[in-house]
């Protein structure tokens, strides 16, 4: 119930998703004394050993986290559950979004709301914002439209100030909130910044300024995001865990606290916009679905009257988290032990199957699970559709895609792969090749040309910077030109026919250039 160490985790989950096995996140025993670790080395060495990314430490004991279904008897309500008060004011944070309207909307018809106050960025300039006020205006409420960032302290304060004391505040809900995604390693500052401060920043203003007000609901709109993490979505993640920790931090105060972790509302517009139809098809993939404007409407009436603070609402196609090489643990609670257990029981491991395999079998093998992998990703269905030579970024790949990728590969190999591995391999062939160097086995090399070891011995006697300058250098030089024209004129023709000829090229080389052609040419290529 710290907000702020809520936020981090959100962040870190999201670090956890981009790099699965990398990241280990602990939550000490705050029980243990001056002279008890807060986290048991056996403990750490029992968690070390599962595939559980995330523990509390409580009296010995490490407890995970799980979603599970709420029972139907807490969505009838709880004693003292809110109620909208139809005489008070209700406040929209993020009112003329896609969502605030559709909670507006709600209030008014579901729950007889008469005065909303919708608060935004732009106020009345935002678009379509006339045109809600005119049709909850029809429906019997009275609406004000204000431009405030809720960010801003001292503006919302203004804000709450100028509420009609006959009206006076009854409930918040706070729905703002925008997104600047990237990858946890290219995060700036600024991006992080921009996305805390709407919706952490004014989430917490709003609690600070309204302590003292008789409030019947306080609902935040936090995000699936928070809890389960989200690769490029890290500073989203940190400001929704924020508010679901500001939740149960208001609810142990006694205060009034719901928050909804959503998941993706099938609204236009909104914080929804930047989502292209790649984004959604990684979702569905992962087993993630999307809500209606109806369905989401209806959960926000369950959710507010439900007994916890925090509540996940998200479509989940358990099919599919079945399906998946690695299932979420947050979500194992709700896909069948049994069945998951049976999945993977007997089978050979990736390594194991390649060693049945002759070499261009193996090969091919190989080069077909990439092209799996890569139609999967972007959706295509067919992996013969799949160049394999065509770059990944001409492909359609960007920096979410290319995470994606990795742990696809990683969780089907069980091998530790980089982030940038897509990019350092950059066409499906070439990946699949850097993947069956590192599964193995592989096919006894032919030796080596007499000419090659040489040459290999070459290299390392000038890196060794003993004839690094004066006249041994010139000679040096010298002797290089002289054996590469010698091998050129007798039949080795340069790499490139259409470039210059072999003694003008030599002639104007630099020592750098040369030692680049003997790299490249004659079989040395550096890395």
């Amino acid at each position: 119930a710290d907000p702020a160490a809520a936020a981090a985790w959100g962040f870190v989950r999201s670090a956890q998703a981009e790099a699965p096995g990398r990241v280990l996140l602990v939550d000490a025993d705050p029980g243990a004394g001056p002279d008890t670790e807060p986290v048991p080395a056996a403990l750490l060495a029992a968690l070390l050993a599962a595939d559980e990314p995330q523990a509390a430490v409580r009296e010995g004991h490490l407890w995970v986290p799980r979603l599970l279904r709420i029972r139907p008897s807490a969505l009838r309500g709880r004693a003292g559950a809110p109620v909208w008060d139809p005489e008070g004011t209700v406040l929209i944070t993020g009112g003329t979004g896609a969502l605030g309207a559709a909670v507006a909307r709600r209030l008014v018809t579901g729950h007889g709301v008469t005065r909303l106050l919708l608060a935004s960025r732009s106020g009345p300039e935002a678009a379509g914002a006339e045109a809600l006020r005119e049709e909850l205006t029809a429906l019997g409420a009275t609406v004000t439209l204000a431009a405030c960032d809720v960010a801003d302290r001292d503006a919302l304060a203004a804000l709450l100030a100028g509420i009609p004391a006959d009206r006076p505040l009854r409930g918040v809900v706070h729905a703002a909130g925008v997104l600047d995604n990237g990858l946890v390693a290219d995060l700036t500052e600024e991006q992080v910044n921009a996305v805390l401060r709407p919706k952490a920043d004014g989430a917490r203003h709003l609690h600070e300024l309204t302590e003292e007000a008789d409030l019947t609901a306080f609902v935040l709109f936090s995000s699936s995001v928070g809890l389960l993490g989200g690769p490029g979505q890290a500073n989203y993640a940190a400001a929704s865990a924020y508010l679901d920790g500001l939740a149960l931090h208001r609810r142990d105060r006694g205060l009034p606290a719901t928050s909804v972790a959503w998941g993706l509302w099938d609204a236009d517009g909104g914080i929804n916009a930047g989502l292209g139809a790649i984004d959604r098809a990684r979702l569905a993939r992962d087993g993630f679905g999307t809500l209606s404007v109806p369905e989401g409407t209806e959960l926000f009436d369950a959710a507010v009257a439900a007994e916890p603070a925090l509540l996940a609402a998200t479509p989940l196609d358990l099919e599919v988290l079945r399906d998946l090489d690695r299932v979420p643990p947050l979500v194992r609670a709700l896909v069948p032990a049994r069945e998951r257990a049976t999945a993977g029981r007997g089978e050979p491991s990736m390594a194991e199957r390649l060693a049945g395999m002759a070499g261009p079998e193996r090969a091919d093998f190989v080069l077909d699970l990439v092209r799996g992998r890569v139609a999967a990703v972007l959706g295509l269905g067919d992996p013969t559709a799949v160049d394999p030579g065509q770059p990944f970024r001409e492909l359609g790949f960007d920096s979410l895609t290319a995470v994606e990728m990795r742990n696809r590969l990683s969780a089907l190999t069980g091998l530790r792969l980089p982030a940038t591995s897509v990019f350092d391999h950059p066409t499906p062939a070439k990946l699949a090749a850097f993947l069956l160097g590192l599964l193995g086995p592989r096919d006894a090399e032919p030796e080596r040309p007499a000419a090659l070891v040489a040459l290999d011995g070459l290299e390392e006697a000038l890196a060794d910077g003993e004839a690094a300058a004066g006249a041994d250098r010139d000679a040096i030089t010298v002797r290089l030109q002289t054996l590469l024209s010698r091998w050129l004129e007798a039949g080795a023709a340069p790499s490139d026919p259409a470039g210059p000829p072999a003694s003008d090229a030599l002639e104007a080389a630099s020592t750098a250039e040369l030692l680049a052609f003997i790299d490249n040419e004659l079989g040395r290529g550096r890395d």
